[in-house]
Parts: C-alpha cells; sequence; structure tokens
C-alpha cells in the first residue's frame, strides 16, 4: 500500500466542489486516512512550496495558496500516487482529458482545484507537513 498526499485547492472549495471532488476520489477506491480543512498563512504556503522558491510563478502560487481555505486528505492504496494523479490530470485544465477533476472543475493552470504528490519522497514530506502519524488511520 502506498500513501500519497491531495489537496482541494482553494478555488474548488470556494466553488463548493470539495464533496463532489471527495465523492471521486471513494469512487476511485483509494482510502481517505485522514481529512482536514485548513487555511494556511502566506508563511505556511511558502514552507509547503519551498522546492519551488526560484520559480516565477512562486509567489503568485503561494498567495494563492494561502487566500481561502483548502481541504488536505491523505490517501492510500495500491500506486495511490499514480491513481491520484490520473484522477486529477493534467496540471492545466485545457490539457486534462475529459473525466478528470482538473478539467472538470479547474479553471486554469493556476487555479486548477487540487494538488498531488508526485513522487514516494514528495508524498512522505507533503503528509508530514499536514498530518503527524497518530493522524492516519492504520
Amino acid at each position: 500500500m502506498q500513501r500519497t498526499l491531495a489537496i482541494i485547492k482553494p478555488d474548488a472549495v470556494g466553488n463548493q466542489c470539495a464533496g463532489a471532488i471527495i465523492k471521486r476520489i471513494e469512487e476511485s477506491g483509494l482510502k481517505i486516512c485522514a481529512l482536514r480543512m485548513v487555511t494556511l498563512t502566506q508563511q505556511g504556503a511558502e514552507g509547503f512550496y519551498a522546492v519551488h522558491k526560484d520559480k516565477p510563478f512562486f509567489g503568485a502560487l503561494t498567495a494563492f495558496m494561502s487566500s481561502g481555505p483548502a481541504v488536505v486528505l491523505a490517501l492510500e492504496g495500491e500506486n495511490a500516487i499514480r491513481r491520484w494523479r490520473d484522477l486529477m490530470g493534467a496540471t492545466n485544465p485545457d490539457e486534462a482529458q475529459v473525466g478528470t477533476l482538473r478539467k472538470e472543475f479547474g479553471a486554469s493552470i493556476d487555479r486548477n482545484a487540487t494538488h498531488g504528490s508526485d513522487a514516494e519522497d514528495t508524498a512522505a514530506y507533503e503528509l508530514n507537513y499536514f498530518f503527524c502519524g497518530v493522524e492516519l488511520l492504520r
């Protein structure tokens, strides 16, 4: 079994799409091990996205991610990282396949509804950022 972090971003929460996205996660067979609604501070968003601090989009990304509530989830399943990324679709909703979350709920590359870990080491870091071990169901 593999675990990954999923985020329903402030745009999707603000558009009242969190429930629909969670339903799609459950229908996909991924198990939700933990779930929390958070509102990141600017500093919290900068810490989470520190790997991108030298990228030109860093300021806009962290401002957006601290602009309102988001839902963070720990997901578990066989090949959970790949399955969640496939369910999300391409980063740019215009390039995402029909039926993916970003195609359905994303408005732009900057407001694309969801985030997911891209590798096991990233998932471990990101899960630890939002959840301590006792919060994760076994």
